[in-house]
């Protein structure tokens, strides 16, 4: 019989594995209902909740110190506080009797820690691995391992994981990464915005019209920049853009963040050499560093607000950052029917984690469960 250590350790490792950053290894999360469902107490659940939650998520102190420039422990602070929420949720729903309420409980809690309020922290969502046990398989997929999933939590759970397991290798040994559409290209820079105001300076603004240059000289015609590549948003670096794009058959997508009376918008732009247009604002940006709805100043959140955007003539899912850690911002997406999955990022205080890793294995996941292309642009 399991100890509770066991079933501590065991959560551990599978959110540790689960969320490494590699995609093919997101089915290891699937082992999570199990050992939160046969936990032999209440208090147990709740900590192998928490030893999963902390595992997946273990980037975010160094993250958090690094950003803030300030002492680990309020890293460690933070990082205990983003998991009380995914914690309470599946402790209070755990149960001790067998049988059905199990698996509509595990349900219930996912779907609590998918949509806002608890979703706003829904970190390391294991329906996440549906576009690696099912890819091309849309919603009958996803609805194929929330089962998958719930039937975890039964007696039954062997079988289940037997059904998992094949489907993963299946998966796995026909595996391609999702590509970009012909003629798209996605840009990584890797800008230190520690040490440059927190924004882009006119440097950095040449630097990547350079590398933009680059990229059309081999052949792209549609290009994503990272998140926060535009820096403020202004007239004046608009028409800094549009005077160097004149000359070029390019349209460019880059992050921006947009000033308003209450705070700004992160957004995305679409820029050519005709002119500029925001054709997306961020519906999740980061809790606490970035969305801050107790004060002024911080980030605007639209939640379910522009599910899709315009961009280059073609409707796109945008992912910014955050969103693409979370699970409604790509759901709630794809009931609008994009072409394309536009995921961005601006990583630099991240360090050597899981964190963007994690980010994109996410966003290769939803692309390959609903078989569409993805762009990635990312600032590490």
């Amino acid at each position: 019989m399991f100890t509770s250590a066991t079933f501590l350790a065991a959560a551990a490792a599978v959110g540790a594995f689960g969320w490494s950053g590699e995609v093919l290894l997101l089915p290891v999360a699937c082992l999570f209902p199990a050992l939160w469902a046969f936990a032999p107490t209440r208090l147990v659940a709740g900590l192998v909740s928490m030893a999963y939650f902390m595992a997946a998520s273990r980037g975010l102190p160094i993250g958090v110190s690094i950003f803030y420039a300030s002492d680990i422990w309020v890293g460690l602070g933070l990082w205990i506080a983003a998991s009380l929420l995914f914690v309470t949720v599946h402790t209070v729903l755990w149960s001790p009797k067998p049988g059905w309420q199990r698996p509509l409980r595990y349900l219930a809690a996912g779907a609590l820690m998918g949509v806002p309020p608890f979703g706003i922290v829904g970190w390391a969502s294991p329906i996440t691995a549906a576009g690696v046990l099912f890819p091309g398989w849309g919603w009958a997929g996803l609805a194929a391992t929330a089962a998958g999933l719930s039937a975890m939590t039964m007696r039954a759970w062997p079988l289940a994981s037997v059904a998992i397991s094949l489907a993963w290798v299946l998966s796995a040994a026909t595996w391609t990464d999702p590509e970009s559409p012909e003629g798209w290209v996605g840009i990584d820079t890797s800008f230190d915005y520690q040490f440059a105001g927190n924004h882009a300076d006119y440097a950095q603004h040449m630097t990547t019209i350079a590398l933009v240059r680059r990229a059309v000289e081999n052949g792209a015609t549609t290009i994503v920049l990272p998140e926060s590549a535009l820096g403020i948003w202004t007239p004046t670096t608009e028409r800094l853009w549009t005077r160097n794009l004149a000359d070029l058959d390019v349209i460019v997508a880059g992050g921006a963040i947009v000033v308003t009376e209450s705070g700004y918008d992160n957004v995305m732009i679409e820029l050519t050499g005709e002119g500029a247009t925001i054709f997306y604002r961020e519906r999740m940006p980061v809790p606490l560093s970035m969305w801050r709805p107790w004060a002024s100043g911080g980030a605007s959140a639209q939640f379910f607000g522009n599910p899709t955007g315009r961009f280059a003539g073609t409707s796109i899912a945008p992912l910014i950052c955050y969103e693409q850690l979370i699970v409604w911002p790509i759901l709630h997406s794809m009931l609008f029917g994009p072409n394309v999955i536009v995921a961005t990022g601006n990583g630099w205080w991240t360090g050597d984690t899981n964190i963007v890793p994690m980010q994109k294995a996410s966003a290769r996941a939803w692309s390959s469960l609903f078989g569409l292309p993805l762009v990635i642009a990312f600032n590490t």
